[in-house]
């Protein structure tokens, strides 16, 4: 059993690291892996229930999410939370929203940027997005956590170098069905996920949404000062599913 396992996780990792895209799955596996042994998801037996878990989960999300008011003036733990942040998530529906649209978007501007400049551009837009919204509220108590800051940068450098590409999208008011669409047409459903995860959580943690528009400014103005116009794809859908022809 546990050579079945290790031989499983060794084809898995050789998998990601021959991908064009390691780093958009691996930042995905840790996210996914990170909520599953944390207290939000309500899979781990310690953390118990009921109240227990409740109150386990708030101070989960202080302790590694971004709280505003202690971030200026801070220990060095405190300036570090606006990237542990980036890895913790409120809720299944936050996670799995995040990871999707992290999923069909992050591959190609991987692929674009190079894994070692997309890591760097992923953590350090994510950790400016939670810090500029932490700049203006300061006197909130509130933790923030979540990649919400993060993806937002790689949805404004997607549409920068992709402007007309069509992803497909897995909508779940379509019964999950895999459709394509322009990729700016899916931006709408992007924000009614993060609003969705805001209200399905009232007792988690704060969802911010300056946050995403100071992801999504810092995204697209890197890949306009980093790339330039001439470097745009004009016509680069995102790979199709297996079995599905190219429009």
């Amino acid at each position: 059993m546990i050579s079945d396992a290790t031989t499983t996780a060794g084809r898995t990792f050789r998998g990601v690291r021959g991908s064009s895209a390691p780093m958009t799955y691996t930042l995905i596996a840790l996210c996914c892996l990170i909520f599953v042994l944390g207290p939000a998801s309500g899979l781990t037996p310690a953390y118990g229930s009921g109240k227990a878990l409740t109150l386990a989960q708030r101070a989960y999300f202080r302790h590694w999410g971004v709280i505003p008011a202690d971030l200026f003036g801070a220990p060095v733990r405190e300036a570090l939370s606006p990237v542990t942040a980036l890895f913790v998530h409120g809720s299944w529906v936050h996670l799995l929203g995040n990871m999707l649209f992290l999923f069909v978007f992050g591959v190609m501007t991987e692929e674009r940027m190079g894994r070692v400049e997309f890591t760097l551009f992923y953590v350090g837009c994510g950790y400016l997005a939670l810090l500029g919204y932490a700049a203006a509220n300061t006197g909130s108590g509130q933790s923030l956590v979540g990649a919400s800051g993060a993806i937002s940068a790689v949805l404004g450098a997607f549409l920068f170098l992709f402007p007309r590409a069509r992803v497909t999208s897995l909508l779940p008011f379509l019964f999950f069905l895999p459709l394509r669409f322009p990729a700016w047409i899916v931006l709408p459903f992007w924000a009614a996920l993060q609003w969705l995860a805001a209200s399905r959580a009232p007792e988690g943690p704060g969802v911010a949404y300056l946050a995403h528009v100071v992801g999504f400014c810092l995204g697209f103005g890197y890949a306009w000062v980093r790339y330039g116009r001439k470097a745009r794809v004009r016509a680069a859908p995102a790979p199709a599913l297996k079995g599905e022809k190219q429009p």
